[in-house]
């Protein structure tokens, strides 16, 4: 049970950080990534370009749910919750 709660929270990380490479690359019109991220933070959409990242956790969400396992799917909510909540905290400081 707990095991499966880290699988799934592992799982929604790797998805998060693909999707932020993903969105990065497709936003930066193939510039270096580190570039891209660090235009968005001065520019100030980084929380943006994460929440993007973002999307992808609801892909492994749903194939976690359709295979029935219900504890990797509340793993890859709980690191989508988290994500959104530290991205609401960076937009305000």
């Amino acid at each position: 049970m707990k095991k499966d709660i880290f699988i799934g929270m592992f799982v929604g990380l790797i998805a998060n950080a693909i999707g932020l490479f993903l969105a990065a690359n497709l936003l930066g019109k193939g510039d270096d990534f580190t570039l891209v991220i660090k235009a968005a933070a001065e520019e100030g959409f980084l929380g943006k370009l994460i929440s993007l990242g973002a999307i992808l956790n609801l892909i492994a969400f749903f194939i976690f749910i359709r295979k029935k396992q219900d504890y990797k799917a509340r793993g890859v909510l709980l690191i989508t919750v988290f994500i959104a909540v530290f991205t609401f905290v960076f937009k305000l400081f």
